[in-house]
C-alpha cells in the first residue's frame, strides 16, 4: 500500500474526528468533560463501548491467538457476559446513587482517603500500562505501513499517535468520546466483515459454507477441560466474569461512558445491550482468526512468528488494496477507541482523586484538566516506548496478566467494602495494596511446584483479590458503617 495513501486514510480519519470533537465541545465546562453533563443516549454509548472494549488488542491479537488457543478465548467472554450483568444488577446502581464522578470516590466514604488514592493510584498504574499496550499495536502497525517508507523512527510514530489523540479529546473530554466511539466501533466492525467476506470470495465460499468450514477447522475447539492447563473452562469463565467486574464495574474509564447516561435505568439498559453486542463481536473476531489460518495454509504462506503479526501481514500484503484500507481504518479505530477514553479517565481520576479539582473556579479547572491531560499523555509515550523496548510476548495475554496484579487490590478494596460493615485502619491499606500483588506474583511463579503442576490464567486476579480480602481483614476491626 502506498504510504501517500495510508497518510490520505489516517490524515481524512482524524479530520473526521476533530470535525466531531468541535461540534460537541463547543461550550464544554469541566462538568461536562467529566460527565457529558450526564445526557448521553443510552444506545449510543452501547454501540461505542464495543469500540473501546475491543481496542486495538482484539482487533490483532485474538485472531493471531487463534492459532494457539483455538476458541478458547470464547470461554472467557462468556464469563464477561455474566460480568456485564452483575456490574448492570450491582454496581450502576451503587455509583448513580452516590452521584459519582470518580467511582473510586467510594472508597473515601467507605474506609477512608488512603484507601481512596490506594484505589486511585491501583487504577492510574493499570489504565497507563493498558492504554500502551493497546497504543503499541496501532504505532506498530502504521511505521510498516507508513512511516518505514520514509525512515521515521518509532519514537516519532508514536508521539504523533498519542499528539492526534490529544487534539480531539483535550476540551470535550467523555462528551466527545461518547459520539467518537459511535463511529469507530462502525468502522471497526465493518472492517472484520469485510475482510471475512473478502476471504471468503478468494476460497469460493458462500455463507454456509462460510459456517461449516469454520466449524470444522481444528482452530474452532471451544471447550478446554484439562484442569492444570490455563484455558481450563472454569478458570476462563470465572477469570473472565471477576475481570469484567473489575475491568468495566471498577474502572473509571468504562464507568465514566456508563454515568454520562441520564439515569441508572439508562446505564443498565446499555450495559445490557453492549454485553450483547460485545458477544457476537468476538465470535466475528475468532471466525476471522480461522480464516486467516486457512487462507495462510491454502497460499502456502508461512505463519510469523508472532501471531499479532498475522492480520496486518496478510491483510496489507495479500488481500488487496479495499481490504488493506478497510484493515487500516479497522485498526486504527480499534486502537483509539480505547485510547482516547483511557486518557480522558486518567485525567478524570488524578483531577479529581488527587488534585480535587471541584474545589477550584472554572477557570483554573480548565487549566489543571489541560495540563493533567498533556502530561498523561507524555506518561503514555514513555510507557509504549518501554513496552517496544522488552515486549517478548503475545499483547492479549500481557494485558490480561498486568490487569491480574493491578486491579487485584482494586477488586479486594470494593468487594470487602461492599460486602463487610467492618472498620479497616485505613493508614495500613497502603501496603495492603502492594504486598498482595507481590504474594501473588510469588505464588504464580512456583504454582507448578506448589499445586502439583497447577499454571495459574487469568484467574490470578481473583487470587490477588483474595489476598487483598485477607489483608483488610486483618487490619480491621468490628463497626458498624456509618450513614
Amino acid at each position: 500500500m502506498s504510504p501517500y495513501l495510508v497518510l490520505g486514510i489516517v490524515l481524512g480519519y482524524f479530520l473526521v474526528l476533530i470535525f466531531i470533537s468541535w461540534l460537541t465541545a463547543r461550550k464544554a465546562d469541566t462538568q461536562a468533560f467529566f460527565t457529558a453533563n450526564r445526557k448521553s443516549p443510552w444506545y449510543l454509548v452501547a454501540f461505542g463501548m464495543v469500540g473501546a472494549t475491543l481496542s486495538g488488542v482484539t482487533f490483532i491479537s485474538v485472531p493471531g491467538e487463534v492459532g494457539n488457543s483455538a476458541f478458547s478465548y470464547l470461554q472467557f467472554v462468556l464469563g464477561n457476559l455474566v460480568g456485564y450483568w452483575l456490574v448492570a444488577g450491582i454496581l450502576l446502581p451503587l455509583y448513580y446513587r452516590l452521584n459519582l464522578v470518580s467511582i473510586y470516590s467510594f472508597l473515601d466514604e467507605r474506609f477512608g482517603p488512603r484507601s481512596y488514592k490506594t484505589g486511585s493510584f491501583f487504577f492510574l498504574i493499570s489504565k497507563l500500562i493498558g492504554a500502551a499496550f493497546r497504543l503499541f499495536l496501532v504505532a506498530g502497525v502504521l511505521q510498516i505501513a507508513f512511516f518505514d517508507a520514509f525512515n521515521i523512527p518509532f519514537s516519532l510514530t508514536v508521539i504523533v499517535t498519542i499528539a492526534l489523540i490529544w487534539v480531539y479529546t483535550f476540551k470535550g473530554g467523555i462528551k466527545t468520546i461518547v459520539w467518537t466511539d459511535t463511529l469507530q466501533t462502525l468502522f471497526l466492525v465493518s472492517a472484520v466483515i469485510f475482510t471475512i467476506v473478502a476471504i471468503s470470495r478468494s476460497l469460493d465460499l458462500n455463507l454456509s459454507g462460510l459456517v461449516k468450514t469454520i466449524a470444522d477447522d481444528n482452530n474452532s475447539q471451544l471447550f478446554f477441560w484439562d484442569w492444570r492447563s490455563g484455558n481450563n473452562f472454569f478458570k476462563q469463565f470465572v477469570s473472565g466474569m471477576f475481570i469484567t467486574i473489575v475491568m468495566v464495574g471498577m474502572d473509571q474509564d468504562m464507568m465514566q461512558k456508563n454515568l454520562t447516561c441520564k439515569n441508572k435505568w439508562e446505564a443498565q439498559k446499555n450495559m445490557l445491550v453492549f454485553s450483547m453486542s460485545f458477544l457476537f463481536t468476538v465470535v466475528l473476531f475468532l471466525s476471522l482468526g480461522v480464516m486467516l489460518y486457512i487462507f495462510a495454509r491454502e497460499h502456502g504462506i508461512s505463519i510469523p512468528e508472532n501471531t499479532d503479526d498475522l492480520y496486518p501481514m496478510l491483510a496489507l500484503k495479500y488481500f488487496g488494496l479495499p481490504v488493506g484500507i478497510a484493515f487500516l481504518l479497522g485498526i486504527t479505530a480499534a486502537a483509539y477507541s480505547s485510547a482516547d477514553s483511557a486518557l480522558t479517565a486518567l485525567t478524570t481520576s488524578f483531577t479529581v482523586d488527587f488534585l480535587k479539582i471541584h474545589k477550584y473556579p472554572e477557570e483554573k479547572k480548565r487549566r489543571i484538566k489541560m495540563l493533567s491531560h498533556l502530561m498523561f499523555s507524555v506518561l503514555l509515550i514513555a510507557v509504549i516506548l518501554v513496552f517496544d523496548a522488552i515486549n517478548n510476548q503475545s499483547i492479549v495475554v500481557a494485558v490480561f496478566t498486568v490487569a491480574g496484579y493491578t486491579y487485584g487490590p482494586i477488586l479486594g478494596l470494593f468487594l470487602f467494602g461492599m460486602y463487610s460493615s467492618r472498620k479497616v485502619k485505613d493508614k495500613w491499606v497502603p501496603y495492603i495494596g502492594i504486598f498482595a500483588p507481590v504474594l501473588c506474583y510469588f505464588i504464580s511463579s512456583y504454582s507448578e511446584v506448589l499445586f502439583n503442576g497447577y499454571q495459574f490464567g487469568f484467574e490470578l486476579l481473583i487470587l490477588n483479590g483474595a489476598i487483598t480480602m485477607l489483608g483488610l481483614l486483618l487490619i480491621s476491626e468490628k463497626s458498624a458503617v456509618k450513614g
